[in-house]
């Protein structure tokens, strides 16, 4: 929560829009510097406007408004770094939502790793008919991830299952994820995740 700051010099005092003959009354000095005071955060937060619109420089409460602008959810333990990033990259990602280059991204983003995905249709072309299609009859995606530092928990599909992971492995948060790849495939579309 924003607060003032005790002490905040004001940009633009308003003692020094007043005439001369105003300027040795005590009372209105006196008056002005308390309206000083509470306009100064006011006039500092509309000159640095620009900065509270920039990803890279907004304060961190205001960054999660920013977030909801371009609507992206970054999860909230991620670090500032990630979560910047992701508000940055949220126009372009959503113009890619929906196919595995977009999926991948977004995973890239969470995990910090490259994602291995595999999905179940294809493109062909024939000239002649009854040519069968390719891919499979049911829409699914499988992901593999790669956890720093080895190990795994095997596999999971869309209805979940439980992890595991060794000690001292760092293991992505498989519910994150899944939420995650929920949200970036197409609504008709399963899949399985492994995190290997």
């Amino acid at each position: 929560m924003r607060s003032g700051i005790p002490g905040l010099p004001t940009p633009h005092p308003l003692i020094d829009r007043l005439p001369a003959v105003y300027l040795e009354q005590d009372f209105l000095q006196r008056f002005l510097a308390a309206l000083d005071d509470v306009l100064a955060p006011v006039l500092l937060s509309i000159d640095n406007l620009p900065a509270h619109l920039d990803p890279r420089s907004a304060p961190d409460d205001f960054l999660d408004w920013l977030a909801q602008w371009v609507a992206v959810d970054p999860h909230e333990g991620s670090p500032p770094e990630l979560r910047r990033a992701a508000v940055r990259g949220a126009v372009a990602r959503h113009a890619r939502r929906g196919t595995v280059g977009g999926l991948a991204e977004a995973l890239r983003l969470e995990t910090g790793t490259e994602p291995e995905i595999v999905e179940s249709g294809g493109t062909a072309w024939s000239t002649g008919p009854g040519t069968p299609l390719p891919g499979q009859d049911r829409p699914w995606v499988t992901i593999r991830i790669r956890a720093s530092g080895g190990g795994g928990d095997g596999g999971g599909d869309r209805e979940g299952s439980g992890s595991g992971s060794g000690p001292g492995v760092r293991q992505p948060d498989r519910v994150r994820l899944e939420e995650l790849i929920g949200a970036e495939v197409p609504a008709h579309v399963g899949f399985t995740l492994e995190l290997l």
